[in-house]
């Protein structure tokens, strides 16, 4: 999902392996991720999107002036908050427990997608491929 502050940006769904960067995208008040190479591009991550940093990420306190870094690297992308319909609800939870929204992350910190989470279109894509007929190599 990509938080409401970002309607108006392009936006695409993540792929596991994504190369992602936290950025702070032109003419809105959030923080987000791009694509490697396209700052442009807000990319949306499903709730339980797993993703590891390639440094433990830095982010800003919620009532303190100097920035704090996470016990970890890996994180479980979640939404909070979602009464309140202009508040921001995207975050990630880390392995410590630690909530972060996106909004309070340093920019320029880089992440991967590990992995998605399991949905019904996957099952169903899934069984489809296993209904098709296995061929194997003639020599």
């Amino acid at each position: 999902m990509c938080d409401y502050s970002l309607e108006r940006i392009a936006s695409r769904s993540a792929v596991t392996g994504d190369r992602l960067v936290t950025t702070e995208f032109l003419g809105t008040i959030t923080r987000g991720f791009a694509g490697n190479g396209d700052p442009n591009t807000a990319v949306c991550l499903k709730p339980g999107t797993e993703l590891v940093f390639d440094t433990p990420p830095k982010y800003h306190q919620e009532w303190a002036p100097w920035p704090k870094t996470a016990a970890g690297t890996v994180a479980r992308f979640r939404q909070i908050n979602l009464n309140a319909p202009r508040a921001h609800h995207d975050a990630l939870e880390f392995s410590d427990g630690t909530i972060v929204t996106l909004a309070r992350l340093f920019p320029r910190q880089r992440a991967t997608v590990l992995q998605l989470p399991f949905s019904s279109e996957s099952k169903a894509s899934s069984s489809a491929e296993s209904d098709q007929p296995q061929l194997s190599a003639v020599e």
